[in-house]
């Protein structure tokens, strides 16, 4: 299907928003708005929200890929995932406008703008959102991380050749090493503050009844922390399980997809998802 791509300019709270809309010769009732994490353009690591649109339009999806207050081409001051609701909500208006047929939204974010798509939710219900593809969500905190690393870093580097040499030749600082794995396993175990915005998360992904897709790396620290704060913590339990989700796996992928055959793959897995949700 031929596609146009139009430059679209839209105000946020007084500041000026810039995108790129894809937009198919017969769109469908279901568009996609590419929520951008920070600090990231609308562009994309290795081209890939341009490629992306493109490749979804031309299947007859509207996509918006834009640029938030404070990042890109877009006025204002930077702000933090936890801070675009706003941004996200005019990026919405702006594709409807543009698109009259669009009547159901797609909100795609990868890293924090997968979190902030679920902090969107969270805030608004806005019942036009009809389904979330969320790429590696961050739910990082010293806690997560430490755990994290704790299990895949410390783990893994017990079983290297390379670690036994350096501990049997003197080259290995046993006694720093000891120390730094003891810090991180009690930063590990040490009772979890307030979640904040992994809350939010939580409850938003809870209360959303749509379709989720939920695309993970296997080569990536931040989709390991999500792991384990989903399968750990109260406010995740079960939500992993959920009759809504689809998940696929990119084992080898690392956390942007540096690759064309990881982002094919990820192109795909979004087609065949937005196809059955039709």
């Amino acid at each position: 299907m031929n596609l146009r791509e139009d430059p679209v300019r839209f105000d946020c709270a007084g500041e000026t928003l810039y995108g790129i809309l894809a937009r198919p010769e017969r769109p469908a009732d279901i568009g996609v708005v590419i929520v951008v994490g920070g600090p990231q353009t609308r562009v994309g690591s290795h081209r890939q929200f341009v490629l992306l649109s493109r490749a979804l339009a031309e299947a007859g999806y509207p996509v918006l890929r834009f640029d938030v207050r404070g990042m890109g081409d877009s006025s204002g001051a930077l702000r933090n995932f936890e801070q675009i609701g706003p941004d996200i909500a005019a990026a919405i208006d702006t594709l409807q406008a543009n698109c009259p047929d669009v009547r159901r939204i797609v909100l795609w974010g990868l890293c924090d703008a997968a979190s902030a798509a679920l902090l969107y939710y969270d805030e608004t219900h806005d019942p036009r959102i009809a389904g979330l593809i969320l790429l590696n969500p961050w739910v990082r905190s010293e806690a997560t991380l430490a755990k994290t690393q704790v299990k895949h870093y410390y783990g893994q580097r017990l079983l290297q050749k390379e670690f036994w040499m350096k501990l049997f030749s003197g080259r290995l600082n046993v006694v720093r090493s000891l120390g730094e794995l003891m810090r991180k396993l009690g930063q590990a175990r040490a009772a979890a503050p307030a979640l904040g915005f992994q809350q939010r998360m939580a409850r938003g992904w809870k209360t959303f009844a749509g379709p989720i897709l939920l695309v993970l790396s296997g080569n990536d620290y931040t989709a390991k922390e999500f792991l384990e704060t989903a399968t750990a913590s109260p406010d995740w339990r079960g939500l992993l399980e959920g009759p809504n989700l689809q998940r696929f796996d990119l084992p080898e992928a690392d956390h942007t997809f540096s690759s064309q055959q990881w982002r094919n793959s990820v192109e795909n897995a979004c087609l065949d998802w937005l196809k059955r949700n039709e």
